[in-house]
């Protein structure tokens, strides 16, 4: 069993206090994405959870035994690092099975080891090579098949994809996402990769200045987020956030708040890009485009409406008839599509709003 709790977890640097009462069960096989800005606090929580730093305050549990002041190398937990972190005067063998070796594992249960997670990693034609023989993406590989081999309770991954290119972190990913349904143990992942986020996690983690923001599946947290930050942080491109208009603010801005059916007590209404149609102008929101970027597959328009200070952003299907940069459009909102904050960013749920 690899179930890891937090109880009112603390971690405090001096005067300064990092991680701010984390509560969180991950659950046993279960793959847990932490993400959140820089200086968060999840890849401090994650080297807390290995041992790597100390508890200031709170209990760890890991596979139900009380891990606080448990020695990093008996927690049962293996750490993947961003950097790879590999001897290069070792083969790819030696690395995988150095910590094997340190432990006193007897050379054929070493060697089966080492054999099996280069099946499973697709490394055996590398065994024989050192790492500066490796291109970026093996490498990488090698550090989580040197984490395979100690036969953890749990896997830590510290943002371990971010130095690779696009298209091996696409491979990475599917490299992962195998590997965690082939072995079924408990994962934890860092990173500020949207995509690896949603697409990896059976459920997210999002930090917010040392606090868990909310929990839950990728989707639920994207389509129902509790608040303003995590609607912000999630989506790429991002949420369009509009404030309730003053009174003398105008008529294009009062006339979007209208079209997005504003609820009462809302301050701010949110609407994902992919929500914001974009047509003729008769009939919808006068905007014009400020930029246009064609991707292939979709194009996102950079749109700004009299009375709005940042732009708006909408995504729409590839098309050879795209608008243009300086042409006047009209903006169709989905409005069943809308998500309302109140003053403080806590989002309004729909029966509240009703």
């Amino acid at each position: 069993m690899g179930q890891v709790r937090l109880e009112g977890v603390h971690k405090r640097f001096g005067a300064s206090e990092v991680i701010r009462g984390v509560d969180l069960v991950v659950e046993d096989g279960e793959f847990m994405v932490f993400v959140g800005p820089s200086g968060c606090g999840r890849s401090t929580l994650l080297r807390m959870i290995a041992g790597l730093e100390s508890i200031s305050a709170g209990r760890l549990w890991i596979d139900g035994v009380l891990a606080n002041d448990v020695r990093a190398a008996e927690r049962g937990a293996a750490m993947v690092f961003q950097s790879y972190a590999l001897y290069p005067h070792m083969t790819v063998a030696e690395n995988m099975g150095f910590a094997l070796r340190m432990a006193g594992v007897a050379r054929a249960e070493r060697d089966a080891r080492v054999r099996r997670a280069a099946e499973s990693l697709r490394l055996t034609e590398l065994l024989g090579r050192l790492p500066g023989e490796l291109s970026g993406g093996q490498r990488q590989r090698v550090a989580i098949g040197r984490a395979i081999v100690r036969q953890p309770k749990v896997f830590l991954f510290d943002e371990p994809l971010s130095n690779l290119d696009a298209g091996l972190r696409v491979d990475l990913r599917i490299e992962l996402a195998r590997l965690h349904e082939q072995l079924g143990t408990t994962m934890i992942y860092v990173t500020h990769d949207q995509v690896g986020a949603m697409t990896l996690g059976d459920r997210i983690a999002v930090f917010n200045a040392g606090r868990v923001e909310q929990l839950g599946a990728p989707l639920a947290l994207y389509r129902q987020p509790a608040n303003e930050f995590v609607a912000g942080f999630l989506g790429s491109p991002r949420i369009n956030l509009v404030a309730r208009p003053a009174a003398d603010a105008a008529p294009e801005h009062h006339a979007l708040w209208q079209r997005l059916g504003a609820p009462a007590g809302a301050a701010r209404l949110g609407l994902r890009p992919e929500h914001l149609g974009v047509g003729a102008l008769e009939g919808g929101v006068p905007a014009s485009v400020v930029l246009a970027e064609h991707l292939g597959d979709a194009s996102v328009l950079h749109l700004r409406v009299p009375g709005l200070e940042a732009l708006l952003q909408a995504k729409c299907p590839g098309s050879a008839s795209a608008p243009a940069a300086g042409q006047a459009v009209g903006l169709h909102p989905d409005a069943t599509q809308v998500l309302a904050f109140d003053a403080a960013g806590r989002r309004i749920e729909a029966e509240a709003a009703a």
